[in-house]
């Protein structure tokens, strides 16, 4: 079980508000009860948004490096545009006809290997991890899943079941084995082995459990377990899982649309074809629409026995927001400025970091990255005290990050993917500062 859960990692204490800040935060709280978090030491009171920037009620400007809902920027016109002109034509369920969903299912599966032919919507991605777990246990008829020790995939009650990092009452179900992340910062070139060697010890105990094997679901970014990169790791396990009569379940929702700069998907770097693919709210820019993408052969028996409805999964407005988010991605060529955006990124990170020894490691790829802070290189103890001072830093600073990792000692940086060279200057001179102030 992680050192703190996901919701707790970088979440408001009730400590450091101002009084008006406070004052809201009471009224949310008595209204919403008290499950909700906040982020930062001092929560942000934000009102407007443009780009990787948002203004809180002050006026002030924050740079926004974590949100990645907002694929392509906050308010991007263009987006904005095309589901105001459907809002205003038409908004209804898919029972009926409409060529939205037709052209947008056209265009979304020409992105992926020929094998995933076939899409089915929902309005969340746990939504579409519920969807694909269920589909994945009636291909395989069988119920054992394996998923990472610190993995998120939702908040329905399945997928709680395989999201570990949830922690708090929460627990993951019988059904379901965890396996350490591949760390290929503490690992080395070992990673890929030790990460096969434990799917083949969960295949294993699952049989003997007699749930069997049905799916091994991952984040192909790793992003919860702690930003995982290695483009490595994943075929040797894939292949034992298909071998064992399991699936392959990628969840794209964090890696997906680009943001690792070299592939519009997270599973491409690792080349493997996935047998499910889901997606969340990032394919509309933060509009309720996901997907899970299939192979028909996979798909065949869930669609031939169960009815699938999703009252407003790939409605018209979400379709059109979700199609207007593919024309930016290609028109303003996000991903080829991930790559580079997140390159300089990387790399002055590392140079500032080489002089420090509380960072042990900067990784990722395009603008996907993160900061590991140590207690020191040689043991490489994690430090979370240190992670999460420099996010009350930068967040004082107004740069906005948060943080992820079974000790929540990475700091998790995952802008829009419209993030520009000036906002890594913003980014790594306020690092820079929060360093120095806390060393």
């Amino acid at each position: 079980m992680s050192f703190s859960n996901i919701m707790d990692s970088n979440s408001y204490t009730g400590q450091s508000a101002d009084p008006d800040t406070e004052k809201l935060i009471e009224a949310r709280t008595h209204l919403l009860g008290p499950a909700y978090r906040l982020f930062y030491e001092r929560p942000v009171h934000l009102v407007r948004g443009s780009g990787s920037h948002m203004f809180d009620a002050d006026g002030t400007r924050y740079l926004d490096a974590y949100n990645n809902v907002v694929s392509v920027g906050h308010c991007h016109p263009h987006v904005v545009a095309a589901l105001t002109r459907q809002a205003e034509t038409l908004n209804t369920h898919t029972r009926y006809l409409h060529e939205g969903i037709v052209e947008y299912s056209q265009r979304l599966l020409a992105t992926f290997p020929a094998e995933l032919d076939q899409v089915m919507y929902a309005c969340t991605g746990s939504e579409a991890n519920d969807l694909a777990l269920r589909v994945a246990q009636r291909y395989t008829g069988a119920r054992g899943v394996i998923v990472t020790r610190d993995a998120y995939h939702g908040n329905t009650e399945a997928v709680t079941a395989i999201s570990p990092s949830l922690g708090g009452a929460t627990t993951i179900g019988s059904h379901v084995r965890s396996v350490a992340a591949p760390d290929s910062y503490r690992s080395g070139a070992e990673v890929a082995e030790r990460f096969l060697v434990d799917v083949e010890a969960a295949i294993a105990d699952l049989e003997a459990a007699g749930f069997g094997l049905s799916a091994l679901i991952v984040d192909t970014f790793f992003s919860s377990d702690g930003i995982y990169p290695d483009p490595s790791v994943l075929a040797p396990a894939v292949a034992a899982v298909r071998a064992a009569g399991g699936v392959f379940i990628a969840d794209e929702v964090q890696p997906g649309f680009g943001r690792t700069g070299e592939t519009m998907w997270g599973f491409t770097r690792h080349g493997v074809v996935p047998d499910l693919v889901t997606m969340g709210k990032p394919m509309a820019n933060g509009l309720p629409v996901a997907a899970m993408a299939a192979s028909s052969e996979v798909l065949e028996a869930f669609a031939r026995e169960v009815p699938y409805f999703n009252t407003f999964g790939g409605n018209p407005v979400s379709m059109a927001a979700a199609a207007a988010v593919l024309d930016v991605i290609e028109g303003e060529e996000l991903m080829a400025n991930a790559a580079r955006v997140g390159t300089a990124l990387r790399d002055e990170l590392t140079r500032l970091a080489a002089d420090d020894p509380r960072v042990g490691d900067v990784r990722g790829a395009g603008l996907y990255v993160g900061v590991e802070m140590v207690t020191d290189r040689a043991g490489a103890g994690p430090d979370r005290a240190a992670a999460h001072d420099l996010v009350n830093a930068m967040r004082d600073r107004k740069v906005l990050i948060s943080v992820c990792g079974a000790q929540g000692s990475v700091l998790k940086v995952r802008p829009p993917l419209v993030f520009s060279l000036s906002d890594v200057d913003w980014f790594c001179t306020e690092f820079a500062d929060a360093l120095r102030e806390l060393r």
